[in-house]
């Protein structure tokens, strides 16, 4: 290890972000990293006190912090579901954090809803843009609350934005990339990321490329996801074929995600799983997607061994069972976070 001491902004948000995120901080801590971790109220609890969901001190101490750790946002006492962009949407892009990185691995066959053996070897990672498409907030509602409504939301998308994301997802060592977009129904937007696309894969000719649309990469990750070793894509294609990758690994539960900047090296790490309002506060919530986000942070900033020494522990106490009743275990989620610092 370094040595150095880095600084942590722990932002536990909402519901499970409060129960996951302490599991996380304590296998760093039992891991021996040299990290001082300092946390920060964000969410419902400011809003619901009347204060802003992220105060601006809170958004400054975080943003110069080596990385932030972050729980879940989401609370069905807060109406406005649009609370979450004074949050996550503005670290996302005031930090310039264009890469999200969404991880999908298999740690055991039992996890699998896939039947045929041969196709459950999943080990693939969704390379989303972050910072444009239709996530940036441009249109507008007109005529609201009538039967003439028009609501017009717009897809975003700059030859910068869409560049950088595609390099970066040839930086990651593996020998195939796929591009997903919908460039047959959505000429404009799809045509530059044809154009980007085109112009990468000339530079990269030692790597396997594909193109595929997002219906058909859908359909294909369910017939074989282990197929696939990168998957590039937009904002909101991202998103969703996120969320079925980690269902073919076991669920929401087991998810990591990095949001980072390659060149600043900014990052805000978060567990894809939510705040899961149906069961948080009850023990039930699965911690694995919370810790492998943490090891993630820690290979991000330096500490690689480290970081394979972490997710190689989350790997063993789900093998034995170690771990949540979603994953087929019996333990709560301190429980689960216990037996994976057992394993360090």
């Amino acid at each position: 290890m370094s040595g150095k001491t880095r600084k942590i902004a722990v932002m536990p948000g909402d519901l499970a972000g409060q129960e996951v995120t302490p599991e996380a901080v304590k296998v760093l801590q039992a891991a021996g990293l040299p990290y001082e971790f300092q946390e920060f109220e964000v969410g419902a609890g400011p809003l619901l006190r009347g204060e802003p969901a992220m105060s601006e001190q809170t958004f400054r101490e975080a943003a110069s912090a080596d990385a932030i750790l972050f729980g879940a946002i989401g609370d069905p006492r807060v109406p406005d579901v649009g609370y979450s962009a004074q949050v996550l949407l503005r670290i996302r892009f005031e930090l310039d954090l264009y890469v999200n990185l969404r991880p999908a691995r298999l740690f055991h066959d039992r996890l699998s809803p896939i039947r045929a053996e041969s196709k459950r070897a999943v080990d693939l990672i969704v390379v989303r843009e972050n910072t444009e498409g239709l996530y940036v907030g441009a249109g507008g509602r007109i005529r609201r609350g009538s039967k003439d409504e028009v609501a017009i939301q717009e897809d975003v998308n700059t030859y910068r934005g869409v560049t950088r994301i595609l390099e970066h997802a040839f930086t990651l060592g593996r020998q195939k990339v796929c591009m997903v977009d919908k460039s047959n129904a959505m000429n404009h937007a799809g045509g530059l990321w044809q154009d980007c696309w085109a112009s990468l894969q000339a530079r990269h000719p030692d790597v396997e490329t594909r193109h595929l649309y997002v219906d058909a990469a859908a359909m294909e990750l369910v017939r074989d996801p282990s197929q696939f070793q990168v998957i590039v894509t937009g904002n909101l294609f991202g998103d969703i074929l996120s969320d079925l990758t980690a269902a073919l690994v076991g669920g929401m539960g087991v998810a990591p995600s990095a949001n980072i900047n390659p060149e600043t090296g900014s990052g805000l790490f978060e567990p894809i799983h939510g705040s899961a309002p149906s069961i948080a506060g009850n023990g039930l919530v699965n911690p694995v997607g919370a810790i492998m986000t943490a090891s993630m942070m820690v290979g991000h900033l330096g500490e690689v061994e480290q970081a394979q020494r972490i997710a190689g522990a989350v790997e063993a106490a789900v093998i034995a069972g170690e771990c949540t009743r979603d994953l087929g275990g019996s333990l709560s989620t301190s429980e689960a976070g216990d037996a994976i610092v057992k394993r360090l």
